[in-house]
């Protein structure tokens, strides 16, 4: 069939991204250690490679990947994870999506395309096996813990303490304590259950997410001696881990960022609020003034 300039060029920019796909999938796989996760790679990236033969029938000529988008994903998921590198990859397809609608009723075969790429793919990837994000669950106890607890006791300490060397030393013996509490209870829990986690890993990723917490929340009050400026600091870096925790989470497992980002803050600011007053009114009650 004669296609138009405007649709050629289209048909250009989708084999160009799936050339793209391809040579970042065929880098991943040559990446992993893991076999399994290494044939899934090739998998989808021999779809791509099918994909990009379809739309070379049309334009006639080879196209050349942007290796700097390649490279780019290909760190991304040797940083962050091959699941999230995976998903932010598709993610940022929405120009490809309206490519394909704005050609779809004039190309046979681009329907057919985008239902593979919507849903091979994405059992594809579903069938990938991380370590990090089978423990997940286990980071999410510890972080949620963390901050509902210590982001609530510092601001309950920053007004019955006002002194921030002292409310520093009482988040860190409250918050380490607690972290070595709740990775036992991890433990325990995990290992009173039937699964294929290691209770012992998923201690230790509670525990290290509750203390990673423990000292982004406190640091503020090691580095001033204004214990409102402190406080405001505390609440700023809680926000900004629940926020990259769950947009890493949401992007991963392809969840809600909007609704998990705002529970989460909900519930540790609602928590941080509440030991706010109390702190102060027993402060007020006992007389006690540091």
């Amino acid at each position: 069939m004669e296609i138009n300039k405007e649709m050629r060029e289209q048909i250009k920019y989708l084999q160009k991204e799936e050339l793209n796909g391809m040579k970042t999938y065929l880098m991943l796989a040559r990446m992993v250690k893991d076999e399994e996760n290494k044939k899934v790679l090739l998998r989808i990236a021999d779809e791509e490679q099918k994909h990009y033969d379809i739309w070379k029938i049309y334009t006639d000529e080879d196209v050349q990947p942007n290796y700097l988008k390649v490279h780019f994903f290909y760190w991304v998921s040797k940083i962050f994870g091959l699941t999230f590198g995976i998903r932010l990859m598709e993610l940022g397809e929405e120009e490809a999506q309206k490519a394909y609608l704005e050609i779809i009723h004039q190309i046979p075969e681009a329907e057919e395309v985008m239902k593979e790429e919507e849903v091979h793919e994405e059992v594809l990837i579903d069938m990938l096996d991380e370590e990090s994000l089978r423990y997940a669950g286990s980071v999410v106890l510890g972080l949620n813990d963390a901050l509902v607890e210590l982001t609530g006791a510092l601001a309950g300490f920053s007004f019955a303490f006002r002194n921030t060397r002292v409310i520093a030393l009482a988040g860190l013996i409250t918050g380490i304590s607690a972290s070595f509490s709740m990775a036992a209870s991890e433990y325990l829990s995990k290992k009173s259950e039937e699964g294929d986690q290691d209770p012992v890993r998923s201690a230790v990723y509670t525990g290290i997410a509750y203390i990673f917490t423990v000292f982004v929340l406190v640091i503020p009050y090691l580095l001033t001696s204004n214990f409102y400026f402190s406080l405001a600091w505390t609440i700023l870096n809680a926000i900004i881990v629940i926020a990259v925790f769950n947009y890493y989470i949401s992007v991963a497992r392809g969840y809600n960022f909007r609704q998990r980002f705002l529970e989460m803050a909900s519930i540790s600011l609602g928590v941080a609020l509440f030991s706010f007053v109390l702190g102060n009114l027993i402060r007020l009650w006992l007389g006690v003034d540091i």
